[in-house]
């Protein structure tokens, strides 16, 4: 088996899927913008060849490295990044090159679109809000009378919270309006709720192989707009019926062989036309794995492994090994070098060395959305995570 890597040396832990890959017997043939000396070891290590080009944004470039590694191996059978800014370019590399054991360019088209995500929730049965693509003034307004203040703008196609936003009331639609008066947005009715998700890896039968559950207890939009501090958890266990609506977007989507990152409100209050408090509310599906280290706390919750899985199932078909063992609540807890800490990073670790199990720096480009310098701790007790988070984030 023949498969292409997109960018395996970036972010710095995806070599994982490589490896795993490797070790499974295929041939992982990886194309990156870091020329090749200076690459890690691991990416190295994982990979039967590399290709370099000089930029990844340039579809020719690109375009002529699958042409190469198709020259010299064969077909290629799969070809991947699992990183939500190349899966466009990953979906039309598949269809010019025959690939059909992933999305082409016009059902990932439908996939990243939040606006065509709503007819696709809807075949599932998920409850969303009430949207429109902002394509003129009148409109909008008369949208913002329907539902009222306030409302959530944001692009339509988009990675992480970059671009989005609240709007408050009618001067703030209008200061919308005078800047982002273009179909690349949409406008939706805002929900007030808790942020969490659902991440799976789905076979090519649409059946998932590993589930699990996050939880956000912060306003992501808000922490990108002011420079909060972030932290996020998954738990041990998955919520039942956030199990149940995760599956049935899975299949409304027409999701398969894919790792999937989707995202819920669980409403804080009554919201008519929607649901009861603590309803989940269906807000985006991402059709790749989930940002930042989040694959690698998904492992330290359930003790198991997500780069073999997703490895088992581009080259078995399947994977038994979703099944994982002992379970705890994987902390990511960050800072901002913009802010002073009531506790030196010599202090975090003294008290919670024996339970961190990841630390270090976050890449300047996802540092926006999570932070600067980060810490991943696991837990039994969630007043013991809680703890944790508060202690590394208390400001001086």
């Amino acid at each position: 088996m023949n498969v292409v890597f997109i960018s395996p040396q970036f972010p710095d832990t995806y070599w994982n899927w490589c490896d795993r890959l490797r070790n499974n017997g295929a041939t992982v043939l990886g194309i990156g913008d870091t020329p090749y000396d200076n690459l890690a070891q691991e990416v190295k290590n994982s990979l039967n060849e590399y290709y370099w080009v000089p930029s990844l944004e340039d579809y020719d470039q690109v375009f002529r490295a699958v042409a190469f590694f198709s020259y010299k191996y064969g077909k290629i059978d799969w070809l991947e990044s699992n990183n939500e800014y190349w899966l466009s370019q990953d979906a039309r590399l598949r269809d010019d090159f025959h690939i059909t054991t992933g999305a082409g360019a016009a059902q990932m088209a439908k996939w990243q679109s939040k606006a065509e995500m709503k007819a696709l929730y809807a075949a599932g049965g998920v409850p969303t809000a009430r949207q429109i693509r902002l394509t003129d003034a009148e409109s909008a307004r008369a949208f913002a009378a329907e539902v009222g203040y306030p409302l959530f703008a944001k692009p339509e196609k988009g990675v992480g919270s970059m671009g989005a936003r609240k709007v408050a009331d009618e001067a703030a639609l209008e200061e919308l309006l005078n800047t982002k008066l273009d179909a690349s947005y949409v406008l939706e009715e805002f929900v007030t709720g808790e942020i969490v998700s659902y991440e799976a890896i789905v076979d090519a039968e649409g059946n998932t192989l590993f589930e699990n559950h996050s939880e956000y207890p912060i306003d992501i939009a808000a922490s990108v707009e002011q420079m909060l501090d972030v932290w996020y958890y998954t738990r041990p266990d998955v919520d039942p019926e956030l199990s149940r609506l995760g599956k049935a977007a899975i299949k409304g989507f027409g999701i398969t062989n894919r790792f999937v990152h989707m995202e819920f409100f669980r409403l804080t209050a009554d919201k008519p036309g929607l649901g009861k408090k603590g309803d989940y509310v269906g807000l985006e599906v991402n059709v790749r794995a989930p940002g930042g280290y989040t694959p690698d706390l998904v492992n330290y919750a359930h003790s198991f492994d997500v780069y073999k899985i997703w490895a088992d199932m581009v080259t078995y078909g399947t994977s038994e090994c979703g099944k994982g063992g002992e379970t705890f609540y994987a902390t990511y807890a960050s800072r901002r070098d913009i802010y002073t800490y009531a506790h030196s990073h010599e202090e975090v670790m003294a008290r919670y060395g024996d339970v961190i199990v990841m630390q270090g720096r976050m890449a300047d480009v996802l540092s926006d959305d999570l932070g600067n310098d980060f810490y991943i701790a696991r837990f039994k007790r969630a007043e013991d995570r809680d703890e944790f988070a508060a202690f590394v984030q208390q400001h001086a």
